[in-house]
């Protein structure tokens, strides 16, 4: 399979996206399409003299789309911006899937605009992978819609689940609605709405409501909420992981001999846990609802996480994601954009 990158996406382009990507070559089964400034990527990839063994090639793009861009203008007017070209890969068969680290209202735009919404699908959702102590929980939406319907929410779910089912190899996933109670009665009139939709979905296992603090418990193995909220858990998560890490390394810098000792002692399990609470493992969460493959990335994602996102592409295409949500979507009485029946 081939992966379009753009390579011009995020804080440390291209340098940690090529190194990233010349990192997945190695690792993965696939072929890397870098996308962008050819001069500036060739560049970095003089540090790799047999790049191009590794299945690497380079399609230029003279433009590149800010982060304080207009995603929808930017992307309409530059034609010939990397992360344009880049699903413009894909629309044409070139590639399988698509990277960026770039802009992500830029990304989801040129996704929608280019590969266009799945039949049935009102709006796409982005579905981030979080570490539990179960596994993982897929959060989503993260932050491609901040307002969402009902039947949004709904139609989230059921791309969550199978996601969930053919990539992470989940048998019977359960979907949970992020609410601020369990009961069927609580939240907001949209909590409400989408709780009873969901109980008549034939194809999914919904479990109810889920709270907060089921999240990092893991005791969902999908949670489903509209983007503005989904983000703000998500940013919540990052940071709280990135300052318990911090604090636990001053607790023992400030703890004396025995401290370091012990620490010294504990230092495989740190390590370990370090690993399971760090972002980079994942790298990338998938745009579900467009056809085609589309993988957001942090904006300040380093060589290991685009690496990691790449793997998160290749899951993706090999579980055949696409080709499941449009049979259910077939199968299933899916509510329309305007909480019709099909």
């Amino acid at each position: 399979m081939k992966i379009a990158v753009d390579a011009m996406g995020g804080d440390y382009a291209p340098l940690e996206i090529v190194f990233g990507a010349v990192r997945a070559a190695k690792k993965y089964e696939c072929e890397i399409v870098l996308v962008g400034d050819e001069p500036a990527i060739r560049k970095v990839l003089e540090h790799e003299p047999d790049w191009e063994k590794l299945g690497i090639s380079i399609v230029h793009a003279s433009q590149v789309i800010g982060m304080d861009e207009h995603p929808a203008d930017a992307v309409r007017t530059k034609k010939d911006a990397s992360v344009v070209v880049a699903t413009r890969l894909v629309k044409d068969g070139i590639c399988d899937a698509v990277l960026s680290a770039g802009s992500t209202g830029a990304a989801v735009t040129a996704a929608q605009l280019i590969l266009r919404r799945i039949k049935g699908i009102g709006r796409p959702t982005i579905a981030t992978p979080m570490p539990t102590p179960k596994g993982v929980t897929l959060l989503l939406d993260s932050g491609a819609n901040v307002d969402s319907k009902p039947v949004h929410l709904v139609q989230s779910g059921l791309m969550g689940s199978l996601y969930a089912q053919y990539v992470f190899g989940v048998k019977e996933p359960r979907v949970g609605l992020l609410n601020i109670g369990e009961e069927e009665t609580k939240g907001n009139e949209q909590a409400k709405a989408t709780y009873q939709l969901l109980k008549n979905m034939h194809t999914i296992r919904f479990a109810g409501n889920a709270e907060g603090r089921d999240v990092p418990k893991g005791n969902f193995d999908v949670v489903i909420c509209d983007g503005f909220v989904g983000n703000v858990v998500l940013k919540f998560a990052e940071g709280l992981a990135k300052t318990i890490l911090k604090l636990i390394k001053e607790a023992v810098k400030n703890g004396g001999l025995f401290a370091k000792l012990g620490a010294l002692l504990l230092m495989p399990t740190l390590k370990k846990l370090g690993k399971r609470l760090d972002v980079t493992e994942y790298g990338g969460a998938p745009l579900l609802g467009v056809n085609g493959c589309v993988i957001i990335s942090h904006g300040s994602s380093n060589a290991k996480s685009i690496c990691s996102a790449i793997g998160v592409a290749v899951d993706y295409v090999k579980g055949d994601v696409l080709a499941h949500i449009r049979d259910s979507l077939a199968k299933e009485e899916i509510l329309t954009n305007d909480g019709e029946k099909n």
